[in-house]
């Protein structure tokens, strides 16, 4: 049964999600859907790629993961069908793939479009119903579209890397408004070397431990660890760390020319 997760920026409420299953399940009523997100907010590329990073690896090998984000940011050439670490991925030409992966894929085939066709969600997602199926049903990868195609690329958020510090901007915030910086736990004790460090944000708050669980704290004090997924977390036990700090994340609305987001700088000492 052919395993496949979902991630959009269509909204719960709108009936596209359902439509979009539906076309999946026309192509092949076998598919097992798994619904990761569809309230990505548009053209946040940074937590789209978080979101589905920690997503996907989860999922057993030869899982099939479609990602409907910023579908028409530009007019629509064509889709990608990529696999890398034994994974497959269906998504726009919009340079998302790349910031998912952190690298390039191991290889990436142009799934083409009819130009005769009005350029839909539904019609896109049955142009990626097929290819999957054409792949269920042992077609050859790179016979599915044009192989080692070119497509678009965006270098995915970086923290930067200083002697004595390291600085992660904010990435997502869940439900909870825990706050998740882009720093992940490898990354923070390769720069720390085993040294005492500080955790800094909004001026004056600070940490200096990394806890296991919310619980390590007493109810309404602050506390960092590295989550499930790997990254630097910031949260309250049995309280909201976002809206208690005004922490904000990353957000495509320019100001002076420049992209907005909050950083978060730990210091090593």
């Amino acid at each position: 049964m052919p395993l496949i997760t979902l991630t959009s920026d269509i909204g719960s409420p709108d009936y596209l999600v359902g439509a979009v299953k539906a076309q999946l399940l026309q192509a092949n009523p076998a598919f097992s859907i798994v619904d990761i997100s569809h309230n990505i907010p548009p053209f946040n590329y940074p937590q789209a790629a978080y979101v589905c990073r920690a997503a996907i690896k989860n999922f057993p090998e030869f899982s099939y993961h479609l990602i409907l984000v910023n579908l028409f940011e530009k007019k629509p050439e064509q889709l990608l069908l990529a696999f890398h670490n034994n994974q497959y991925i269906l998504c726009a030409d919009n340079g998302l793939l790349t910031m998912i992966l952190e690298s390039d894929p191991e290889m990436v085939i142009g799934l083409p479009l009819d130009k005769s066709v009005v350029k839909t969600t539904t019609y896109l997602t049955a142009v990626m119903a097929k290819a999957i199926n054409q792949l269920v049903n042992g077609d050859p990868i790179r016979s599915i579209g044009e192989p080692d195609v070119k497509y678009a690329e965006k270098r995915h958020l970086r923290p930067v890397l200083e002697q004595n510090s390291i600085e992660g901007q904010i990435i997502f915030i869940d439900s909870f408004e825990n706050v998740i910086v882009n720093i992940t736990h490898e990354q923070f004790e390769e720069q720390r070397k085993g040294r005492s460090f500080r955790i800094v944000f909004k001026r004056d708050e600070m940490i200096d431990r990394i806890s296991e669980t919310y619980a390590d704290v007493p109810e309404g004090e602050k506390l960092a660890l590295f989550n499930s997924a790997g990254y630097l977390e910031i949260a309250i036990n049995k309280g909201n760390a976002a809206g208690l700090f005004g922490l904000k994340g990353f957000s495509e609305k320019m100001r002076q020319g420049q992209l907005s987001y909050q950083t978060v700088k730990v210091y090593f000492e």
